[in-house]
């Protein structure tokens, strides 16, 4: 482990400078006309400083977005609208419920396209058809028709999460179902085993590794399709209404917070996706 700190410190380090310095690119226009409408003309120090401090940038220093994230999260009640925690949890909420609507739904649809022919192949080629269109135009559409019926709040945002998640899962599963030997399928039939028994005690835990594995893609893309579900809602809660209100009132600052904060919430739901993955693994003798 410490062989790979060195590296991704070292990487860090340049993200951030490289940060630093875009943000004194991409700010520095509108600190010239400052300084010159106040006929100041400043050192290239306090230049450098004044594109680090503008209230309204157009791309935040690092320690801008640093300390929003931190007054917006430990200096406030986790109740309160401005925390991003309260809207971190709301839109966790539509997260996890669309993960899972999405999760069984593509483990039970990869088990009937490998089981059923037929199936495997007329489904399979729909399945793959939803997912080129955009999530940003059908989005809205979904929204509109569950409210139309009287469906709003928490399930049209995960009915969304649910139409990214399914797909790696189901194409995972598929895959994974498919994946033992054929020397093992004969060595089922030849003790006899039924369809059922076949799909226990070797398809569903030679297909485990394959779907811990979508399901890390397929727990992130939720996270998305979540946020994106807030976005034509005119959402009040959730971080997708941070990044709306942000935008509204130009505080870029604002919807960079946002941003990290949903980056870093997906990489906890992956990592506890990934230590799920290991303990089943070794629960069942196998490498992780």
């Amino acid at each position: 482990m410490r062989s790979s700190v060195g590296p991704v410190l070292v990487i860090l380090a340049v993200i951030v400078a490289a940060w630093y310095a875009g943000a004194v690119y991409m700010n520095a226009q509108w600190q010239t006309g400052v300084f010159e409408r106040e006929g100041v003309e400043p050192t290239a120090r306090e230049f450098v400083t004044a594109t680090w401090s503008q209230e309204r940038p157009v791309l935040p220093a690092p320690h801008q977005v640093a300390v929003e994230i931190w007054q917006t999260t430990v200096e406030k009640k986790i109740t309160s609208k401005r925390s991003l925690v309260y809207h971190a949890w709301v839109t966790l909420s539509s997260t996890l419920l669309g993960f899972l609507i999405g999760t069984g739904l593509g483990i039970l649809l990869a088990v009937s396209i490998v089981h059923v022919r037929s199936l495997d192949m007329s489904l399979m080629p729909w399945v793959i058809a939803s997912q080129t269109i955009p999530i940003l135009a059908i989005a809205p559409m979904i929204i509109v028709v569950l409210a139309a019926i009287g469906i709003t709040g928490l399930l049209p945002k995960a009915v969304i999460s649910t139409y990214l998640s399914f797909f790696p899962v189901a194409v995972g599963m598929v895959k994974g179902l498919r994946s033992p030997d054929v020397i093992n399928l004969d060595l089922m039939r030849t003790y006899n085993a039924s369809a059922a028994q076949t799909f226990w005690k070797l398809r569903w835990p030679s297909a485990l590794p394959y779907l811990f594995t979508s399901m890390k893609v397929a727990i992130a893309i939720s996270l998305v399709g979540a946020i994106v579900g807030e976005l034509p809602t005119g959402a009040v809660a959730g971080l997708g209404a941070r990044l709306l209100t942000g935008s509204y009132y130009g505080q870029t600052i604002q919807i960079w917070s946002a941003l990290f904060v949903a980056a870093f919430l997906a990489a906890v739901l992956v990592t506890i996706v990934g230590m799920a993955h290991r303990l089943v693994l070794r629960r069942m003798g196998m490498a992780a």
